[in-house]
């Protein structure tokens, strides 16, 4: 992950207090980005680190880069939030029936939700209609998308419910065409 680097890199530069920066190896990889440290008072480069798994203290007139110790991974992981998980049913034109190759997503969403998931179900459709009917249509599919899922028990009662209508399709079309891909529910849990 590159963005753990450039924060800390953000931080010195912030003159945070923090008084170490670490330079990590993408996860399941041997490679990595660089950071270069700055001194907070003039800006001038005082070193850098170019070694992923490498961490220096910093505040001095260079940095020495050192190996970082095993088990620092994983212990900073557990601090990250994970990334998040985007669900995709389809329905059928003008409803908010699922069609048949959607069903074991909702089977894949019960074994996915835990008490502590933070869920947005949102709706789409196709650009045929009114975008009225069509705002109302996606939101309709949404509210059933959160009742299947609270039916079979699942903590999503206060997830966020939001109907887009045809304004974000999958795939981009003229007004009035029947686009499969575009009428659907998103379910992002976090």
């Amino acid at each position: 992950m590159r963005l753990l680097p450039a924060l800390a890199a953000a931080a010195l530069l912030a003159g945070c207090a923090s008084s170490d920066v670490t330079l990590l190896n993408d996860a399941g990889s041997d490679k990595s980005g660089q950071v270069a440290v700055l001194d907070p008072k003039t800006g001038k480069e005082v070193g850098s680190l170019t070694a992923g798994d490498t961490r220096a203290r910093v505040g001095g007139k260079s940095v020495k880069p050192k190996a970082v110790k095993a088990g620092f991974w994983s212990g900073l992981m557990n601090w990250t939030p994970f990334a998040p998980r985007v669900y995709v049913m389809y329905f059928v034109e003008g409803t908010t029936e699922l069609t048949p190759e959607s069903a074991p997503i909702l089977e894949a969403l019960r074994t996915a939700v835990k008490p502590d998931s933070e869920v947005q179900i949102t709706g789409h459709t196709d650009t045929t209609g009114s975008q009225e009917v069509n705002d109302k249509l996606s939101l309709e599919r949404a509210v059933e998308i959160r009742a299947a899922l609270v039916k079979q028990g699942l903590p999503v009662d206060n997830a966020k419910v939001v109907g887009r209508g045809e304004r974000e399709p999958r795939v981009p079309t003229e007004d009035n065409v029947s686009e499969p891909a575009n009428r659907r529910v998103e379910v992002i849990l976090r």
